[in-house]
C-alpha cells in the first residue's frame, strides 16, 4: 500500500477527523481484525452480527494503529480521545477509500473474477500466469466480500502491474457494488451453478446477479466468459466490453483439446489460442477434469494481457493452488491419501469432486466423507438425494454422510442400491473420524467435502496428523 495521510483518508471516505487527531499522521496498511494490527495501520471498526470492532479500537491503538475508521468518536480507557476518522458507515467508507485508491493511486490492470464454483481456483491460476508477466497482487483465500475486496485493492501499490480480485455474491446488486469499487479492466465469469439457490430462487436469477460484473464493464474492458455454460455465454449480449469465450466446445477465443487425465487424475490438454493459431500442452498439478475450465479462464486472461500460449502453458503446468482446502491432496502417514475439499460445496462441485475421487482411486478403495450443501433452498432434498445416488453409481467404496443435513444423501445412496456396509450416516465430525480410522487401509483415497459452515475440514486434518482442530 502507498502510505496515506489521515487527511487523505478523511477526504476519500467523506469522514470527519476527530479532534486531536493529527491530519498528517501516515497510514501504511488497513486491517479489520484487531489481532492483525501492525504499527502505522488504519484499524477499520466494522460491526458484525456478534462482534463490534469499536470495542477493540483502544486495543488497536495501543498495539500501534495510527487511527481508527469509526462510526462515532471514541475514547480510550483513560478517557482520552482516540485518533479517529468518523464516518457514517465503516464498511461503506472502506469501499469508498478503496475506490478512491484504485482511481487515484493504482495504475495496475485489474482482473475481477466471479462464478458459482471455482472462482478462487481461477483466481489462483490467473495470479500464477500474471506473476510471470509482472508484479501481481491477489487475495489469499477468498477475500471476495464488501470487506475483503477493498482490503485487497488497498494492499496493492503504484508499482503493481496486475491486481486480481475475486467477487462473491450475497444478493442482487452486490457484485455491481464491488465492480464500482474495482472498475475492472477484465471481468471473468467462470460459471453459473445452483449455489445461492435459497437466496435468489432460480438459476436464471443467479445468472442475472453474476452478470452484474460484465454489465458493469466499459467498452474498453474485456469480458472473459465460459462458452460451454449457456447461462454465461448469453452474457455476451449484455456487455459493451470486448468478449472472449473459452471452453472445450464453446471456446471461440481459447479452447482445450485432447483432454485426458493422467494416472493421478491430473488433467492434460492442449490449450489453443484460436485467433493466433497457436497451441501448447498443459499438464496441471491439480486433480480433476473440472479444473480444465478454470485453467482455460485463466489462460484467456493471460493471453488478453500479453502472454503467449507457451508462457500460459508453462505457468499453468507449474501452478499449485495457493488457497487451502480446495482439492488439497496430501499423503497420510498411514499410507492413504486425503483429499481435503472442505472449503465449500454445491451440487456441481460435489459431483466433480466425486468423479475425481473415483479417478484417483482407480484400482483401490475410495471413501467419500460428505456433509451438507447449504443455501440450496427448495432444491436441497432433491440435490442431496442425487449426490447419494451418484456416489453409488460411481461405485465409491464407502460413503459417510455427516450431520442431520446430510441424512437425505445417505438415504439416497441406500435407495439407489448401496449395500448395508457401503453407506453410513453419522451425527458429527468426531464420529466420522472414528469410523474412517477404524477401517482405513494403506492405498485408500478419502475425499472430505461439505459447505464451509459445516466445518468438515476437521476430519481431513485429523486423518492426516491426528489433530482435529481447524
Amino acid at each position: 500500500m502507498r502510505p496515506l495521510t489521515i487527511a487523505e483518508v478523511a477526504a476519500a471516505t467523506g469522514g470527519a477527523i476527530a479532534p486531536g487527531t493529527p491530519e498528517d499522521r501516515r497510514i501504511g496498511s488497513v486491517v479489520v481484525d484487531s489481532r492483525q494490527v501492525v504499527d502505522g495501520c488504519l484499524f477499520v471498526a466494522t460491526v458484525g452480527e456478534r462482534v463490534d470492532g469499536h470495542d477493540f479500537a483502544a486495543d488497536a491503538v495501543r498495539a500501534g494503529a495510527s487511527a481508527v475508521l469509526a462510526d462515532r468518536p471514541l475514547v480510550g480507557s483513560d478517557g482520552e480521545p482516540l485518533p479517529c476518522v468518523v464516518v457514517d458507515d465503516t464498511i461503506a467508507a472502506l469501499g469508498r477509500l478503496a475506490a478512491w485508491y484504485r482511481d487515484e493511486v493504482l495504475s495496475a490492470r485489474v482482473v475481477a473474477i466471479t462464478g458459482s464454483a471455482g472462482k478462487t481456483t481461477t483466481k489462483d491460476l490467473v495470479v500464477a500466469i500474471l506473476s510471470d508477466l509482472g508484479s501481481t497482487v491477489g487475495p489469499p483465500g477468498s477475500l471476495n466480500t464488501e470487506v475483503g475486496l477493498p482490503l485487497t485493492v488497498l494492499s496493492a501499490d503504484p508499482q503493481t502491474d496486475f491486481l486480481v480480485l475475486e467477487m462473491g455474491m450475497r444478493g442482487v446488486g452486490h457484485i455491481d457494488y464491488l465492480a464500482r469499487i474495482a472498475r475492472p479492466d477484465v471481468g471473468v465469469v467462470v460459471n453459473v451453478g445452483t449455489a445461492h439457490m435459497e437466496l435468489l430462487g432460480s438459476q436464471e436469477a443467479i445468472a442475472r446477479a453474476k452478470g452484474e460484473l460484465v454489465r458493469a464493464l466499459p467498452p474498453t474492458a474485456i469480458a472473459v466468459l465460459n462458452g460451454d455454460d449457456p447461462h454465461v455465454r448469453v452474457m455476451a449480449d449484455t456487455t459493451s466490453a470486448r468478449v472472449l469465450l473459452f471452453g472445450e466446445a464453446g471456446g471461440d477465443a481459447v479452447r482445450a483439446e485432447d483432454v485426458s487425465l493422467d494416472d493421478r487424475a491430473r488433467p492434460v490438454f492442449t490449450v489453443v489460442d484460436v485467433a493466433a493459431g497457436e497451441h501448447a500442452e498443459v499438464r496441471l498439478q491439480l486433480r480433476g477434469a473440472h479444473f480444465v475450465s478454470n485453467a482455460l479462464a485463466a489462460a484467456t486472461v493471460g493471453l488478453a494481457l500479453g502472454a503467449d500460449v507457451a508462457q500460459v502453458a508453462a505457468s499453468l503446468s507449474a501452478a499449485e493452488l495457493a488457497s487451502r482446502w480446495r482439492m488439497e491432496v496430501r499423503e497420510a502417514p498411514g499410507g492413504y491419501t486425503v483429499v481435503n475439499d472442505a472449503y465449500n460445496a454445491n451440487p456441481d462441485s460435489m459431483r466433480a469432486a466425486l468423479r475425481t475421487l473415483v479417478a484417483m482411486g482407480a484400482g483401490g478403495r475410495t471413501w467419500a466423507v460428505l456433509g451438507e450443501m447449504r443455501e440450496l433452498g427448495a432444491d436441497s432434498m432433491a440435490e442431496h438425494d442425487e449426490i447419494g445416488r451418484l456416489a453409488v453409481r460411481l461405485n465409491v467404496s464407502r460413503l459417510i454422510c455427516v450431520g442431520d443435513g446430510a441424512r437425505v444423501m445417505h438415504l439416497g445412496a441406500a435407495t439407489e442400491g448401496s449395500w448395508a456396509n457401503e453407506t453410513a450416516h453419522v451425527p458429527d465430525a468426531d464420529a466420522a473420524i472414528a469410523m474412517v480410522r477404524a477401517e482405513i487401509r494403506p492405498g485408500d483415497v478419502v475425499l472430505v467435502k461439505a459447505s464451509r459452515s459445516v466445518g468438515l475440514e476437521r476430519v481431513a486434518l485429523a486423518l492426516l496428523d491426528g489433530d482435529g482442530a481447524p
